[in-house]
């Protein structure tokens, strides 16, 4: 990520992205917890990339060097934490569940930044209590680096609804079934159907923010109908499809 802009202090604060406008890459020397109350939020590092819907929370660690992007219109809601309060002892960026309870409190202390009463010294209090109970949530899509593997999940993260099995793409990238099987696991740390799962999920989450309709969006992102896609859906952020793109 080039020219990226140091800001010593992560900020607490709400503000409004529009679609597809983003926060170019930036570093803090404190912690920040990133919320969407609507829209869908994708975090970019080195690593690869973190979605979270309003389901979801993202634990972005001191120094990490990150970016954001909004997919459809995004209610961003930041909290920042210093680098020697880590209430969820975490070194990486990592995926929330986000309770109801924990959404409100995060909407309630982004609200009025500069409040420094006692009232709000209690909230923040409740608020890490909350984050420590937060189960951490596999929403992650990492970054190949080896080349053979970059070129296969190009060609599934380019085209979500491409039906084609590991041997195909391997055929199509001249690399053999077994050698990307293992490099799936060894660099990425998941199969190859997992990493295509959370690549149509993510595209998934982009189109339901543009208010595309559930049934387009199961068969865009590859999934044999509408019904197969809302069960992985709601095995993988708690709610359907359709509840995520009514949500305020």
């Amino acid at each position: 990520m080039p020219d990226i802009r140091h800001t010593p202090k992560a900020p607490t604060r709400a503000r409004t992205l529009a679609a597809g406008e983003g926060i170019d890459a930036h570093r803090h020397d404190d912690h920040q917890i990133i919320y969407a109350g609507s829209g869908v939020v994708a975090v970019t590092t080195d690593a690869g990339t973190w979605f979270a819907p309003g389901t979801r929370a993202l634990w972005v660690p001191a120094g990490t060097v990150h970016a954001h992007r909004a997919h459809g219109t995004l209610d961003l809601h930041l909290v920042g934490l210093p680098a020697d309060d880590n209430p969820l002892r975490l070194d990486a960026p990592t995926v929330l569940s986000v309770s109801p309870l924990l959404r409100e409190l995060i909407l309630a202390y982004t609200r009025s930044p500069d409040d420094t009463s006692a009232e709000r010294r209690r909230l923040r209090a409740v608020l890490r209590d909350q984050l420590r109970a937060s189960p951490q949530q596999p929403v992650h899509l990492p970054a190949p680096s080896d080349p053979r593997l970059v070129a296969v999940c190009a060609l599934v993260h380019d085209h979500p609804d491409d039906p084609r099995t590991l041997a195909a793409l391997g055929a199509a990238t001249g690399v053999g079934e077994r050698t990307l099987s293992r490099l799936f696991r060894a660099e990425l740390g998941m199969t190859f159907p997992q990493w295509r799962t959370q690549s149509r999920l993510y595209h998934a989450l982009r189109m339901l923010a543009d208010d595309m309709p559930v049934t387009a969006v199961a068969h865009r992102c590859g999934w044999a109908s509408a019904s197969a896609f809302i069960d992985v859906f709601r095995r993988s952020f708690g709610r359907t499809p359709g509840t995520h793109h009514r949500r305020p």
